[in-house]
């Protein structure tokens, strides 16, 4: 089901919302899309696709936008147009299309599904995801040190005064 009732168009990037994470496709026409599935990836499969984080390999699919979503909502969304220029919709299309049924390296960090679509379309690897998800612990350790010092140093204090 598409939040944002936009239908996609050819080379367009399909954002698919699973539970914890989102799946991403490129659309290559009459509903199909291609995608990089781990093995353990099951459409509209949840916290079992969770599984994928420790797959090594992939296999690059072709398969109906209705059956990768399930039953999860995907919006088109070319979030780096305004940034790099994507690569015509026909060379997008045929390099997908070229790559249908091939077994790729995976990585969650480096060669993931996000990976794939955006080289594809823009010709550059990269996840947002996955820096969002570095910037998030790297912050999240910076305020855990910092607190952990000043608790350090409260309780040192503390101990002095006694």
């Amino acid at each position: 089901m598409t939040l944002d009732g936009k239908q996609p168009k050819l080379g367009d990037l399909i954002e698919i919302s699973r539970y914890c994470y989102q799946h991403w496709a490129i659309y290559v026409g009459n509903g199909y899309v291609v995608h990089l599935a781990p093995p353990s990836e099951v459409a509209g499969a949840g916290m079992s696709s969770i599984m994928s984080i420790v797959a090594d390999r992939a296999i690059v699919k072709k398969e109906l936008l209705s059956v990768v979503a399930g039953g999860d909502k995907y919006r088109v969304n070319n979030k780096h147009d305004d940034k790099c220029d994507p690569l015509p919709s026909n060379k997008i299309v045929k390099q997908a299309e070229k790559m249908v049924g091939k077994e790729v390296p995976y990585s969650v960090t480096s060669d993931n599904c996000e990976h794939f679509v955006n080289t594809l379309r823009y010709g550059v690897s990269r996840s947002d995801q996955v820096t969002d998800t570095f910037t998030v612990i790297g912050t999240a350790s910076v305020v855990l040190g910092v607190a952990g010092l000043i608790g350090m140093m409260l309780y040192r204090s503390k101990r002095e005064k006694q």
